[in-house]
């Protein structure tokens, strides 16, 4: 079994800037992509930012220039810098990671079980 473990949410304030973090544990033999995904009350889930195992990275066109992915692959880590919220921001975070388990298993998705993010004054 393989599970993430996000961290880092919280209440900032408009303009003010978090950063997430995401854990990836258990049965890893190679983590593909990843990323984080975040959801709105009443709204569907979106893809916010992802980054391949050999750093390429993929923006939502409203997070550009503010957020930015990196990943820490000896530490099967992947983190979210947030900058100049907005209250539009606010949602709940996922993250989210494709990864083989073993040599005996396919590659397979896997999702943290969020952190919400509030941009609040």
């Amino acid at each position: 079994q393989v599970q993430l473990q996000e961290s880092g949410g919280g209440l900032v304030q408009p303009g003010g800037s978090l950063r997430l973090s995401c854990a990836a544990s258990g049965s890893i033999l190679r983590i593909n992509a990843m990323g984080w995904y975040r959801q709105a009350p009443g709204k569907q889930r979106e893809l916010v930012a992802s980054i391949t195992s050999g750093g390429t990275t993929n923006y939502l066109d409203s997070v550009q220039g503010r957020f930015t992915i990196s990943r820490d692959n000896a530490k099967n880590m992947v983190y979210l810098q947030m900058n100049s919220l907005k209250p539009e921001d606010t949602a709940d975070y996922y993250c989210h990671a494709n990864v083989k388990p073993s040599a005996l298993w396919a590659s397979r998705d896997y999702w943290g079980q969020g952190t919400q993010v509030t941009v609040s004054s």
